[in-house]
């Protein structure tokens, strides 16, 4: 595996415009290729071109700035589990050391590396995972969710079966668990961070500390600045 994220530095007081701005889609759920259907996961690489988990459409969708439709770089042959197939991809991220796409094939409970450039199939490199959501840190270690067992593994270099670094103690209301974790993000000092649909709740996970920190959330669903209702919130730290 290979550094990858992108790091984007926000202001203090950075505030946003009121209207937002299509960049991808916005053209009615469907199959076109300026359609998406159901996106969930996205990356956004250093040129600015998106890369969207088209988890319905069963591909990875690439959109370059200002494109009117995207491009398929991954999947686009149907639902299934062949080579050259994705089955509901639910995130995805850029390996800019081999320059090829890290895929959840949540579907097909399976991470797959695919070529970034001109690429007719994928090569699975973790299975039997019912991934949700995938990063990696500056050493090239790939952290990825496996909501199946609610828990965060580590992946480093060769390496096949990973080291649990988060939850991996069922559905239960103490400091060890995680409740249908979404996504993940990793800080430079490799603390984890989870987003926690169940709990509504952000969640920090740092080595040699027993349980999780609570960083945001975690007071219940509402609208209210102390609650949360986390979906599919993808964030970077």
């Amino acid at each position: 595996y290979a550094l990858r994220e992108r790091l984007i530095h926000i202001h203090l007081n950075a505030r946003w415009k009121p209207n937002g701005v299509t960049v991808a889609g916005g053209n009615g759920k469907g199959t076109g290729i300026n359609q998406l259907s159901m996106p969930s996961g996205l990356y956004v690489d250093d040129e600015q071109t998106i890369y969207v988990a088209d988890r319905e459409n069963h591909r990875i969708v690439e959109w370059k700035p200002g494109a009117t439709s995207g491009q398929v770089v991954a999947g686009g042959n149907g639902a299934g589990s062949n080579a050259n197939q994705l089955y509901q991809p639910f995130d995805v991220i850029v390996d800019k050391e081999s320059d090829s796409l890290i895929i959840c094939d949540q579907g097909n409970k399976r991470v797959v590396r695919w070529p970034r450039r001109n690429g007719i199939s994928g090569e699975t490199i973790i299975s039997n995972i019912f991934c949700r959501g995938l990063t990696m840190d500056d050493d090239g270690s790939l952290y990825i969710i496996d909501n199946g067992n609610y828990e965060v593994r580590r992946y480093r270099r060769g390496e096949s079966k990973g080291t649990l670094v988060a939850g991996g103690h069922g559905i239960r209301h103490d400091p060890g668990q995680l409740f249908e974790p979404q996504y993940i993000a990793v800080d430079k000092d490799h603390a984890v961070y989870v987003s926690e649909h169940g709990q509504s709740r952000v969640t920090k996970w740092v080595k040699g500390v027993e349980g999780r920190i609570i960083v945001a959330g975690g007071n219940g669903k509402g609208p209210e600045l102390t609650r949360m209702i986390v979906r599919s919130y993808k964030f970077s730290t």
